[in-house]
Order: C-alpha cells, then structure tokens, then sequence
C-alpha cells in the first residue's frame, strides 16, 4: 500500500510544476510499472490491456461530441456573435436597476450555453462588459464579481463540456461498481442523463444572481438607448434550444446535436456576413488544439488508472473511503472537499479524469446515485473555480482586467456569488431531487 501513496504523491507534486499534465500521468505510470515488474510487486498484464483501452476512446460515439462543441464555441466566440449578444443585451436592459450588470448575466447564461468554455466565457465578458459597467457607476467590485460568475456558469449550463466529460467518466466508474457488486448486466448514465439533470440548477443559479444583483438597485448613468438587433439575441437562444432540445427529446445523440450545433454556429455566422476563410481556418486549429490537449490528458489518465490498479490502489481507496469512516455521508463530503481543493490546482478536466476514477466506484458502492453525485461534482468544480484566492476563473479575469483594477477588488466583489454558489450546492446536496426529478420525468 506504501507504494500507492508515494505514487500518488509524486504525481500530484509533478502536476504543480506546470509540466503538461498527460506527460506526467503517463511517465510517472510507465516509471512506476517498470519499477514494479523489476521488484516483482505489479504485474506488467495490466499494461496489455492499453491497446484495448485505447481503442475505445477512439471509438467512443460521445466523445465525438467534444470537438463539435468546441468549434461550436469558437465559431460564435471568434465571429463576434457572441460579442454582438452583449452589445444588444446592455442595450435591452440599460435603464433597469442593475440592468447593465443582469444583461451580464444572462450573457453568461447564453454564452454558457452556446459556448460550454468556461475560459473563452469569462475572458469575453471581461473585454466587452468591464469598461461599459465601470463607465456607467459599477463599482470594480461590482463589476469584475458579476463578470466573473457569469463567466463561470459555463460549468453547470448545458451542454457544457464539463457534463460531456463527467458523464463518460461517471458511466465507466458506475459501470465498474455495480460489476465489483457482482452486477452483470450494469445501467449506465449517459451525456442527455447530466444535461437534464443540470437544467434545474443552472436556470437556479442566474435567477439568484439577478435576484442579488436587483437587490443593489444600481441606476444607470448612460441613459441613452440604443438600436437593439434582436437578430443577434434570437440566433444564440434558437441555437441553445434545437442543441439541447434534440438531445432531450431523443432526437439526436450528444454527437450528432454537436454537430447540428456546430453547423448552425457556421450558418448564423454566414448569414451575419461576418464568417471569412480565414476565421474558419483559426477556428479548425484552435478546436484540434483543444480537442488535442483534452484527448492526451485522458489517454495519459487511462495509463494512470491501470498502473493505479496494478499496484492494488483500488483496495487502497475502497479501505480509505468505505472501511474508515462510519457515515457514508462523511465519505461523500470528505470526496467533494478533496475536489474542491484540487479545483485550486488542477484544470476540471485533470480531475475529471484522474480523481473520478479513482473514487467513482467506491461512491457508488454506497449506493449513491450517479447522475446526483455528478451534478454535484460539477457544482463544486465551478465554485472552486471562483474562491478566492486561486480560483482559475480570477486568473483568468485578472489577465484581461486593467492593471489599475485591485486584485483585492475582485476577491471582495465575487463574494456575494460565491455565497450563493454555496447555497445552491447545499441545496442540491440536500435536495437530490433537483438534480434527478428532470431526468426521471423527461427521460425516464
């Protein structure tokens, strides 16, 4: 068992050097297996089963909707859609208590779920709304707070990338407990189970904001009302809907409504006059950049999780998580702490496909429903993403703010979300319904 701990140990420390992250898993498992097979304690059979492993990443239907959705993203970020979308939306709401800081938010929501690229999100809003909030009486506070969980929202709105990629994860590791429980003919959760399963708490969410955000009653001081297209309103939310609406409806598969998406992006695009050759060739590279990275780091966590199980790190985890604790629901929080802490570190895809696996299938042994505990991997994710002080969506608004900005200033002005966020997760946490009850009524 001491071997586990140092290779797990050692791994996590590599991480923090900042070395590209499917390099690490993948050298520290080869290092460790060949250690092994040397000394006699890992049997080098459970490296033969890579090819195999490999092969059904490679012919997994879902995950072909991951590079579909992020040239989707791209396509709507690049051609200034989404940047028109602000624009109008300041316009709609610019004589409304807070209004400029609500259209903020439903931007946030929009982008959410058009786009699923928590980064792209934030560094857009940031560029385009900071100036015009801080211009018409917000606060820096105010202002880069707002910006900054609306940015975030990407996490838990569907189709978010973050639900495309935990529902592959969670599938395997729930598949792996129920046949650990002697479960033949295992259930499984699929990417429509999470994206209806995250409708309730991401509608929640923005409500609370905006609900917060009316409660400050800023006045506007640019009361000069502009044209609003409505066109560049339209177009996304009609986007949104056939996207999520094929899926839930049984229509499309996650892949094939990536695709639709991806094709619609490209033609309100082309109808916009606004999509050239070139920005469809950036486009294309950035998705395989992206699509790319994502992909290494889950052939390196493949390589990772068999060296794990060789060196009989599944009995390690099952005796830490169900044979310490006498309360699964302390094994449950104990879970979601450990995550949240390595959101401070660690890119939601590295936990995805590190942690997960780990600790997915002695969860499940407990009993605990897959779809609930997915909801609230992702709810917990996204509020380490913006606690202070590493939260990775500060870092990234940080990098586009002006250097006159406080840092201080966006710590003090993502509180108030940020205790919403918590809410919300307690909620969800003690309210499993919120996340299941849509998914059994729709889906059943």
């Amino acid at each position: 068992m001491e071997i586990v701990v140092v290779f797990l140990i050692l791994t996590f420390l590599l991480l923090l050097t900042g070395f590209p992250v499917a390099f690490i898993l993948s050298g520290v498992s080869l290092l460790f297996a060949l250690i092994g097979v040397l000394f006699d304690f890992f049997d080098y059979s459970f490296l033969m089963a890579f090819p195999n492993r490999l092969f059904g990443v490679m012919g997994n239907q879902n995950l072909l909707a991951v590079p579909l959705f992020i040239f989707m993203g791209l396509i709507l970020e690049k051609t200034k859609i989404a940047e028109s979308l602000i624009t109008d939306m300041n316009n709609l709401f610019n004589n409304t208590d807070s209004g400029l800081a609500i259209s903020v938010v439903l931007v946030g929501a929009l982008l959410a779920a058009s786009t699923g690229i928590v980064g792209a999100s934030v560094v857009t809003l940031g560029l385009l709304t900071y100036p015009v909030l801080v211009k018409n009486g917000y606060s820096a506070s105010i202002a880069s707070g707002t910006i900054c969980a609306a940015g975030t929202l990407g996490q838990i709105i569907p189709p978010s990338l973050v639900l495309i990629l935990l529902a592959d994860v969670l599938s395997s590791s729930y598949q792996q407990a129920q046949l650990n429980m002697g479960i033949f003919s295992p259930e499984t959760i699929t990417i429509a189970d999470l994206f209806v399963g995250a409708i309730l708490p991401g509608l929640i969410l923005p409500i609370l904001y905006v609900i917060y955000l009316k409660t400050l009653k800023i006045k506007t001081m640019d009361k000069k009302r502009e044209k609003i297209n409505l066109v560049s309103i339209i177009y996304p939310l009609g986007l949104m809907f056939i996207v999520l609406g094929s899926i839930i409806f049984g229509v499309a598969t996650p892949s094939e409504a990536a695709g639709l998406g991806a094709l619609g992006a490209i033609l309100i695009a082309y109808t916009r006059n606004n999509l050239s050759k070139s920005v469809l060739d950036q486009c294309v590279v950035d998705s395989i950049k992206l699509t790319s990275m994502v992909f290494m780091i889950l052939i390196g966590a493949i390589l990772f999780s068999l060296v794990f199980r060789g060196l009989e790190g599944e009995e390690f985890i099952h005796k830490f998580l169900i044979e310490m604790p006498d309360d699964k629901l302390l094994t449950l929080i104990i879970v979601l702490f450990i995550m949240f802490a390595l959101g401070f570190i660690l890119d939601f895809i590295e936990i995805t496909f590190i942690v997960i696996p780990l600790v997915g299938p002695a969860l499940f042994t407990l009993g605990y429903d897959p779809l609930w505990i997915g909801i609230l991997i992702a709810l917990v994710l996204q509020t380490s993403f913006i606690t202070p002080p590493f939260g990775f969506s500060l870092f990234y608004l940080r990098g586009v703010l002006p250097s006159s900005v406080d840092t201080k200033e966006i710590y003090k002005g993502i509180i108030p979300f940020l205790v919403i966020q918590i809410i919300l997760m307690a909620g969800v946490f003690i309210f499993p319904e919120l996340a299941t009850y849509l998914p059994k009524l729709l889906l059943k």
